[in-house]
Order: structure tokens, then sequence, then C-alpha cells
């Protein structure tokens, strides 16, 4: 394979008819020129330069050479410049992995504001709330924290927020007036599952009902927050469920905070060392952490 670089020497070179003045523009000494060509008559068995007077003049294979690498020097220029606009994040895709609260909560805002910034990146994304380990790991991954299972030494882990649980219980029922509730106090209550019974956001209800004195009673099973809201507005129970699946409370029901002890899920984001540096990557974690802070400004 001819050597790129000497090519581009003897494109100057045609171009110029001086070695001197090619050395120049090229930042080479003369010397330097003059071997880089030696080389490349040697590499292509053609005779491609001669001397006239003072100067050179390339040989007929000297122009037919230069003028055909002219493609390939055109090709590597578009390279270098998508080169660039990957370095820079300005095409190319990135992956984002999320549950279904963090999605709805966080997401569109932060997807939106990545379009205006990287408008001809495409932004994958994947609910990986149920992902059962077989699919690809997501370039950014926002999970809950399961102190069972470990990340892979290939990604940065991020804390993002420490989410509360809170209870949704109908208007009219004798605790919603309260500002706090006691968790063993839903001890007796009815209960609306909001969650997978596998799920890790379960278990962090049920370790702290376990930690409270009590199992709660699920008079209703279902798998979502919204589904779950739904149902305490018919008066059938309460539900609990953490702050960031409250969206917005239909009328019929009210959120009250929950002590001794507050369950809390505990929200990180995953980034792949290969995309840590990434601008598009970078810009997700700074407008994750400001969905954050402004959600819980709000709250």
């Amino acid at each position: 394979m001819l050597d790129v670089s000497r090519l581009r020497v003897l494109r100057a070179v045609v171009a110029t008819g001086s070695i001197r003045a090619s050395a120049e523009s090229l930042g080479y000494t003369s010397s330097a020129v003059s071997q880089q060509l030696s080389q490349l008559q040697r590499e292509t068995g053609l005779h491609l330069l001669e001397r006239v007077g003072r100067g050179v003049e390339p040989t007929a294979a000297g122009r037919v050479l230069a003028a055909e690498a002219e493609s390939l020097f055109e090709a590597l220029s578009r390279l270098e410049g998508i080169a660039a606009d990957l370095r820079d994040g300005r095409v190319g895709s990135l992956s984002i992995g999320y549950f279904g609260s963090a999605g709805a909560a966080w997401l569109p805002s932060v997807v939106g504001a990545l379009h205006t910034d990287f408008p001809e990146l495409r932004v994958d994304m994947r609910m990986t709330e149920f992902d059962t380990g077989t699919s690809a790991v997501p370039d950014v991954d926002i999970f809950v924290e399961d102190a069972a299972s470990r990340r892979s030494a290939d990604v940065e882990v991020h804390r993002l927020a420490d989410d509360p649980y809170v209870a949704v219980v109908p208007v009219g029922h004798p605790l919603a007036d309260h500002a706090e509730i006691a968790l063993g106090e839903l001890a007796a209550e009815r209960w609306i599952d909001a969650d997978l019974s596998h799920g890790v956001c379960r278990q962090v209800l049920l370790t702290a009902c376990a930690e409270a004195g009590f199992t709660p009673e699920f008079a209703v099973e279902t798998h979502d927050y919204p589904t779950a809201i739904s149902f305490a507005t018919t008066g059938i129970g309460l539900t609990v469920l953490p702050e960031l699946g409250l969206g917005d409370l239909p009328s019929g029901v009210t959120a009250v905070r929950l002590v001794s002890p507050t369950p809390v899920r505990h929200i990180c984001v995953a980034v792949k060392k290969s995309v840590a540096g990434h601008p598009a990557a970078l810009r997700i974690l700074e407008l994750l952490r400001a969905e954050v802070s402004r959600s819980q400004t709000v709250t």
C-alpha cells in the first residue's frame, strides 16, 4: 500500500514545481521532501519527477499519480471531518436505559435538550426495568441501586438521587390530613400493590415494613404506579410508592410523607467508560442532575 504522506508530498511538489516551496508549505526540510519522493519512487517503481533548471517537473507518470491521489485526499478530509464530529458528539448514536418513573419524570426534558445541543445524534431509548440481562448494556443507564447486584467494571456509576416513598391515600381517609405518617400506622390498612413482586423497588418497601414490624396486606395487585394511584381514588385502599412516581395526582387522593422508617430507593446512573468522555454523555449527566435538583426544589 502506498504511503499517504509521501503522496501528499508528491501532490505539493507537482502543484508548486519546487521542492523548497513544497517543504515550506508542508513544514518539512528540503532534504526530507527529497527523501520522501525517492522512497515513493522506489515504492511505485516509477520515475515521478525530473529536474528542469532550478526546479523540478513531474513526469507523465507523476502527473497521473498526483491527479489520481486527489480523490484519496478528498475522502481523507471527509473522514477527518466525520471523526471530529463523532469526537464532539455531533453525529452518531447513544443509548439511554431507564425505568418507568425516571423516564416519565426526567427524560422528556433531558432528551429534548440533548436534541437541541446535538441535533444529528440518534438517541436510542431502552426501558431496562424488566430487562432479563440478555440485552446489550446501554451507554447510559438510569437504575435503582440493588445491594445484591454488581455493575460491570466497564462502567462508571454516579448517585443521582435518594427517592423517599410516600403513602397515597383517598381524600377523606383518617390519615389524609396528616403531615406525615409513621409506617407502622399502615399495618392494619388495605394496600394496593404498585410494583412487581420481584422488583427492587418493592423489596425496598417490604424491608422497611419488616423494620416497622409488619407485612402489608395487599387487597389489589397492580404493576405500575399510575394504575395503583387510580385504584386508590376508589377508596379500595391506599398505595405506597416512591415520590418520583407520583406524577400529577388525580383528585380524590393525596400524598403523605412516611417516617419511622422512611423507605428510600437510591437512584444511580451507570455510564460506559468507553463513552464517559463523549460530550453528549457528559451533557446527559449534567441534564439529569439539573432535573433532580429541579424536582427536589419543587418538592
